[in-house]
């Protein structure tokens, strides 16, 4: 692991090797086993899997470690449960749990945050934001570390009311939803205002705002109720002086602009997102990570996979700010064979 090269490559200061972080791919027990040797299983103890995950990223020379604090467990109770299909190993994540906060899209036009979720006591949140990041630097001291927020803005909206409403609120009176969409970040400025506070030098912020083709609600919605608030959530973190990067999933291709335009200094993003363009025209002045598919992983030859991470490379390697991920995670059921290609083929073409 490398600190002095993801810290160089955040503050594009161009190190002598393409830096790299990877996700989900830690707890892809029988690979992690083959790296480190430990013997690991999706039944182990938490505290083996928590050592073993550290000594694989030690392994395969993680530089930053993406990483937030603020989920979907802020709003408790409160919120609406979607259940999960099958990700993690061994099907731990399952959940056949489906309940809503408001069944009927109208009611939803009544949302009070305030009311439901109540002010927070700064001081507390701040700790936790420390306690969060420091845990980090202690599990895994040598690369860049950060702490951040899950729920900014679109992802807090669809935990708390779930596709279904979310879609038929927003559709049934946009002005009315952009509304409630105003309230929650008021509310949610409550822990921007402590990120702000906190020790992390580096803060991630991740809200998904699209989904795989592209956004999926008018643009001049988002520009209207997405972007103005995200302005009002990042200026403290920008008066601070943090590092801000900023991953949403999908196809954020169209928004790159209005997002880069929102003050933050890193995108993250998957492989629909169009690197080549964040690339010519942000690669100077912001960092950015990604973008190798994980279906290339998942099904590709090691043809398929070195040509993956060749493109990669021949897009960001001339910038200095490029870290090299696998942007769509590397899931349990991909084959270690062509996990550790990847990584083979990712050593090889890193050195500058």
């Amino acid at each position: 692991m490398s600190f002095h090269d993801g810290w160089a490559a955040i503050n594009l200061e161009m190190p002598d090797r393409v830096p790299r972080t990877e996700y989900s791919v830690s707890e892809h027990w029988e690979l992690v086993s083959k790296v480190t040797g430990v013997d690991i299983k999706a039944d182990s103890l938490n505290e083996t899997k928590i050592k073993a995950s550290a000594a694989f990223i030690r392994a395969w020379n993680y530089d930053l470690y993406w990483n937030v604090l603020v989920g979907g467990g802020i709003f408790g109770e409160k919120r609406t449960k979607m259940g999960h299909a099958v990700y993690s190993s061994g099907g731990t994540d399952f959940d056949t749990h489906i309940e809503q906060l408001y069944a009927d899209p109208e009611d939803s036009m009544g949302f009070d945050p305030w009311a439901l979720y109540g002010k927070k006591d700064q001081h507390k949140l701040v700790g936790d934001f420390n306690s969060h990041y420091q845990y980090s630097c202690a599990l895994n001291p040598d690369l860049v570390n950060m702490t951040g927020i899950y729920v900014t803005c679109m992802s807090g909206l669809i935990e708390i009311f779930g596709w279904d409403t979310l879609l038929s609120a927003a559709g049934i009176d946009p002005d009315g939803f952009g509304e409630v969409t105003n309230r929650y970040s008021s509310w949610i400025l409550q822990y921007f205002n402590a990120l702000a506070e906190c020790d992390s030098p580096v803060v991630m912020v991740h809200d998904d705002i699209v989904w795989s083709s592209g956004a999926f609600l008018h643009p001049d919605w988002y520009r209207r109720f997405i972007f103005p608030n995200y302005r009002k959530c990042f200026a403290p973190l920008i008066e601070a002086k943090k590092i801000i990067l900023y991953t949403s999933d999908g196809d954020y291709t169209r928004f790159i602009d209005d997002v880069a335009g929102c003050g933050i200094n890193g995108f993250v993003f998957e492989p629909l997102t169009d690197m080549q363009y964040i690339a010519e025209k942000y690669g100077k002045t912001h960092c950015f990570v990604g973008n190798a598919d994980t279906r290339v992983l998942l099904n590709g030859s090691r043809d398929d996979i070195y040509a993956e991470v060749k493109r990669c490379m021949d897009i960001g390697k001339q910038y200095p700010g490029f870290f090299m991920a696998v942007g769509n995670h590397i899931p349990s059921n991909t084959p270690v064979d062509n996990v550790m290609y990847y990584n083979e083929a990712y050593e090889k073409m890193s050195k500058r």
